[in-house]
């Protein structure tokens, strides 16, 4: 049932060798490139920088286990001072808040520390209220930390301008960490520390490769700013996007500190908010609406703002977490992957959306750790120096979703995962079994706003919406009522899936151009879906570089979109086209009894809206989902043996 590993050690000729490649260039579906003879059966994703390569599995620290790291208070008090201030080299000045162990009466403890820096574009003044969005950590302060937290150009009570994480705001992150090492509670080492945001500004600032920096724990950070989150399958995520250009300035016009300078605060929250009306926020959004080539598309922009294209330049320990209904779902194993071959790494994926993922919600549970000790160990081990068994932690943990418990693995990918193809059927339902010759096509419609109440939806905004208790934010029926949903017989044994899916389906419209949406459930006994996870893809952008896809036992089974302007390819009413819809990773059983079920529609709203000139082409459509023995869709699932559970 599970399927064998394709055995590469026949795949020598070079005419043969010669012969693949060919192969995999015209088909977009083969083994890559370059994947030599003799390697393992994962490939790695690549990037806008690297293609893809054979995966190096790890194989150390192999059936590791969780321990509680969890020592004494050093200190029983912390004190803060507010609102200094970090002179850039153009004149525009930081903000800052440092806080320092103290004594029992609340006086700072004389001497030098190692520091955690979070850099946090949510206002440092609302973060000592809500820690999650920029407030010290006093667990970690009352261990012998010091905690400096930085407002980012354009934010909280700093100057200048934002533009989410640009060049400019990238070359404070260097100076940034000096002015840290040169306080006189600096012993020089220095960690980099935060959630979302704050995970992102730490991932770019490791980046820089300060020779101060030690260690890095980043919470829920993005990977890929294109394919991620802004324009996942080449659609505006509309979700979450408003809300977080919205969320970054409102809070900086929040300043709870006001009256300590009014003229001063004034002067900042004035530049914030002409900033974001006039040259960043809304004309970012507009642009992105309008299909405007520099943003709708991917290039220097969204190069500048991945930190998934250097983390070759990383070369601190690095502690991922992350969520499975996250909305960085995707890009946070891919980062682990980036970096676990040449610096120590961890990575965490909970059951979690992203508000759910910051907090570390539930945890202890399953001998996870609350992530305050996990942090804390992290950075005794790689930023002290001590040794505290940081480096024998599991290197992967993962939620199982089917078990409703947390399991460890020796790597991510699965090593032991093997490709699987599932066809879908003109009888709607879903088997290895390849379709049949002359079976007709199934038709959904086209409309924008499909999924509108969905497990989706709250993934989509941040977790936002899923705090209130709908019933179709656990059940997916009532987001799929529209489309075409191909169910597996019963499962007759527990059926393991582990990592990235690829839905490959042959696809035609009677508008110009069209949205393919994917979701992957888990049907129980009860005819209940449970959403897995999903995947969406504007047809006309559907051009895939084979050379940086991932492929799995020489099958590709997470395709690299280009999403390019030169890479949009024009459907045409009636044209019958090939599309790979890249479906983010998921980690799951489907227990004996349950079934599998794919379903296709046209719309996943509010996570993907396209840009106005491509809704106008693909509204009020009708989509033909294809699937015979010429044209054979089907999915293609990693799976992983059940006794390779941990």
């Amino acid at each position: 049932m599970f399927g064998k590993r394709r055995d590469w050690s026949g795949v020598v000729a070079g005419g043969v060798v010669m012969f693949t490649m060919a192969l995999a260039g015209c088909t977009g579906s083969s083994t890559p490139s370059n994947q030599a003879s003799g390697t393992a059966a994962w490939t790695t994703l690549g990037t806008r920088s690297v293609e893809s390569a054979p995966q190096n599995t790890i194989t150390s620290n192999a059936g590791a286990k969780w321990v509680d790291y969890n020592p004494a208070v050093l200190y029983p008090k912390t004190v803060t001072t507010n609102n200094l201030f970090i002179t850039m080299k153009d004149g525009v000045k930081l903000a800052a808040s440092v806080t320092l162990p103290a004594d029992a009466s609340g006086k700072a403890i004389a001497g030098k520390f190692p520091t955690i820096l979070t850099q946090t574009g949510y206002n440092k003044d609302i973060g000592a209220y809500v820690p999650a969005v920029g407030g010290a950590d006093v667990y970690l302060v009352q261990h012998g930390y010091a905690h400096v937290v930085v407002d980012t150009r354009g934010t909280g009570r700093s100057e200048g301008e934002w533009t989410a994480f640009g060049n400019t705001e990238q070359a404070d992150y260097y100076p940034t960490v000096d002015w840290v090492t040169q306080q006189s509670f600096s012993d020089g080492r220095v960690g980099i520390y935060g959630a979302s945001l704050l995970a992102i500004t730490g991932m770019l600032t490791a980046e820089k490769q300060h020779p101060a920096v030690k260690a890095a724990f980043p919470i829920v950070p993005m990977g890929d700013g294109y394919r991620d989150i802004v324009f996942s399958g080449g659609q505006v995520n509309v979700g979450f996007i408003p809300l977080w250009l919205v969320l970054v300035t409102g809070l900086s016009v929040v300043d709870l500190s006001f009256y300590q300078d009014p003229a001063e605060a004034l002067q900042a929250e004035l530049e914030h908010v002409l900033g974001a009306v006039t040259n960043f926020q809304v004309p970012l959004l507009l642009k992105a609406v309008a299909g405007d080539p520099g943003t709708a598309y991917d290039g220097d922009f969204w190069t500048q703002r991945s930190p998934i294209e250097g983390t070759p330049k990383i070369q601190v320990p690095t502690f991922i977490v992350g969520g499975l209904h996250d909305i960085f779902q995707r890009g946070e194993p891919n980062l682990y992957e980036q970096l676990k071959n040449h610096v120590p790494a961890k990575l965490l994926l909970g059951p979690w959306t992203h508000v759910q993922a910051a907090l570390g919600q539930g945890l202890p549970v399953d001998g996870v750790p609350v992530l305050d000790h996990i942090a804390l160990q992290w950075f005794d081990q790689y930023e002290k120096g001590m040794d505290v068994g940081a480096d024998k932690l599991p290197n992967v943990t993962q939620y199982l979703y089917g078990q409703g418990h947390f399991v460890t693995a020796q790597d991510w990918p699965n090593p032991q995962a093997s490709a699987q193809q599932w066809y879908l059927h003109a009888d709607k339902s879903l088997s290895t079994a390849a379709p049949a010759a002359g079976d007709a096509p199934i038709k959904v419609a086209q409309e924008p706003l499909e999924g509108i109440c969905s497990e989706s939806t709250a993934q989509w905004t941040a977790g936002l919406l899923g705090l209130v208790a709908l019933p179709c934010f656990t059940n997916d029926n009532l987001a799929e009522s529209l489309a075409t949903k191909y169910d597996s017989a019963a499962m007759t044994q527990d059926f393991y899936i582990n990592g990235p899916i690829m839905a490959d389906l042959w696809i035609s419209t009677t508008a110009a151009d069209a949205g393919v949406v994917v979701r992957v459930d888990d049907v129980g006994t009860d005819g209940k879906a449970f959403a897995l996870t999903n995947g969406i893809q504007t047809a006309s952008m559907r051009m895939v570089d084979s050379s940086r896809s991932r492929y799995l036992d020489g099958q590709m089974i997470q395709p690299w979109h280009a999403f390019t302007q030169d890479s949009v390819q024009k459907v045409g009413s009636g044209s019958l086209v090939e599309v790979q819809v890249e479906i983010f990773p998921t980690s799951a059983v489907i227990q004996a009894g349950h079934k599998l079920r794919i379903a296709v529609g046209a719309s996943d709203f509010p996570h993907g809206l396209p840009p106005l000139p491509d809704l106008v082409q693909s509204i009020l459509g009708v989509l033909s989902i294809y699937s015979d023995a010429e044209h054979p869709s089907k999915v293609v699932l990693p799976v992983v043996p059940v006794s390779a559970i941990q």
